[in-house]
């Protein structure tokens, strides 16, 4: 792995366990004469590398394993095969509101979550400058985040990730939460990361979205990479396949 590649994955499959039949007791595993779980494979023999300051968009449907990928990245799911290497600090939207404590307000989850970064408000603006780019008022951040809509989480969520500088930024489906106008300036947002020389890996099944961030894509079917190339290559498969 050369210091230009920030991400390496080789032969990465990741596998679940799941629940063949139901199994709610001990009675059930005893009386049941078929295997209650069975292995299931969400990733099989990942390749792919991703290099420094590159936009890279992961494409595919419903189950197809993007966020399962992500995850991997992040270090949140451990593959039963392969090599992972990363090389890089990252700051993960994986989903809206993961990482937020809800019994916790808005100003308090901003100081828990800049303290995790390595960063205290105390010493820096940054708690500011996530205030300001939520436009959320001061009644809301001070509110229980359990009592927040879908739309103020979006904002808090995804504001407080911007706020940290990494050299990875993973998205995973996001920007479709929240109004137009706060999504615009999401997008107006990671473009300025982007420009910085900042990696992007950003998961979607919409190409419109890919097209916009990413410079190379991958398509992703059934756990497998089956396309790969720039942006506009891939999304054109996947409209053609989809």
């Amino acid at each position: 792995m050369n210091a230009d590649t920030l991400i390496s994955f080789d032969k990465v499959s990741v596998s679940f366990w799941q629940n063949n039949m139901g199994i709610n007791s001990i009675k059930d595993l005893i009386t049941k004469r078929k295997k209650p779980f069975s292995s299931k494979t969400i990733l099989k023999d990942i390749s792919f590398e991703v290099k420094r300051g590159e936009s890279m968009g992961i494409l595919g449907r419903n189950g197809s394993g993007k966020s399962t990928l992500l995850r991997t990245i992040a270090g949140l799911i451990k593959p039963q095969d392969g090599i992972i290497k990363v090389n890089g600090s990252f700051a993960p939207i994986l989903a809206i509101g993961a990482g937020l404590e809800l019994e916790l307000s808005g100003y308090e989850n901003i100081s828990l979550l800049l303290s995790l970064y390595g960063t205290s408000r105390k010493n820096t603006n940054a708690g500011e400058e996530i205030k300001e780019f939520s436009e959320l008022s001061e009644d809301v951040l001070r509110m229980p985040v359990k009592r927040y809509s879908s739309g103020m989480v979006a904002r808090l969520a995804f504001s407080i990730s911007l706020a940290k500088q990494a050299d990875i930024l993973i998205i995973d489906e996001v920007l479709s939460v929240g109004d137009q106008g706060f999504q615009a300036k999401c997008m107006d947002k990671i473009h300025q990361i982007k420009a910085q020389g900042t990696t992007i890996l950003f998961v979607s099944h919409f190409p419109d979205g890919v097209l916009k961030i990413c410079d190379t894509a991958i398509l992703l079917e059934n756990g497998q990479i089956t396309h790969r190339g720039t942006a506009k290559e891939i999304c054109d498969n996947y409209t053609l396949l989809f």
